[in-house]
């Protein structure tokens, strides 16, 4: 369920759900992946959430998604209904000689507010939840790790999920690289953009070349 906001003007600008076709689709598939790890991540929108992550050296690709429900039910119409048990996610390919998985949980939990319960700003439901999907036993551990080494920065429990990673279902193609195609949407601008600065000033020192520019 959406936050409501009186005008219908206000939802579509703060909205995540306000969506624009017709970017172009991408994927992992051209990469090189053979020494590349994977993180499964759920922060709000997966908008600033894969815009966050494309800009830190290290982060060869992000695809926007969906996990924790079935491939059935996998749709962005569907899922907008918070009863499919997805959550909107993004999948981090990272070369860990670069950077490590601790380090971008750090930047995660940066790039939104894990004590918000099944919502992050403006967008309402299930579907925005703070996830971590974890790949393998020493993920579980450092995603614990590192949930109880931040938590004292907040008045707030974290409620973060720690969950196994069962599936990831790619999202619709225009989703895809949202920010960097559509980079003067008002959901971008007002919503997304603050996250995403917030992470490029925190982490300066781990960003690309071309973000410093």
């Amino acid at each position: 369920m959406k936050y409501i906001i009186p005008a219908i003007i206000a939802i579509s600008i703060l909205s995540c759900q306000a969506k624009k076709p017709d970017t172009n689709d991408r994927s992992i598939e051209n990469a090189s992946t053979q020494k590349l790890d994977t993180a499964t991540l759920a922060g709000g929108c997966f908008w600033c959430t894969e815009a966050s992550f494309e800009q830190i050296e290290g982060v060869q690709d992000v695809v926007s998604g969906y996990s924790g429900g079935k491939e059935e039910t996998a749709r962005y119409k569907v899922i907008g209904t918070g009863k499919t048990g997805h959550a909107e996610c993004v999948q981090v390919y990272f070369d860990p000689e670069v950077i490590s998985y601790e380090v971008l949980l750090k930047i995660f939990f940066t790039a939104h507010d894990p004590t918000q319960l099944n919502r992050q700003g403006p967008d309402v439901g299930t579907q925005y939840r703070s996830a971590i999907f974890y790949h393998n036993e020493a993920q579980l551990e450092t995603a614990k790790k590192v949930i109880a080494e931040i938590q004292p920065d907040y008045d707030k429990d974290i409620v973060t999920e720690i969950n196994p990673l069962e599936s990831f279902f790619k999202a619709e193609y225009y989703h895809q690289d949202f920010e960097k195609n559509h980079p003067n949407y008002p959901y971008i601008q007002q919503v997304s953009r603050p996250k995403i600065e917030r992470v490029k000033m925190k982490f300066e020192d781990l960003l690309k070349e071309e973000e410093n520019d």
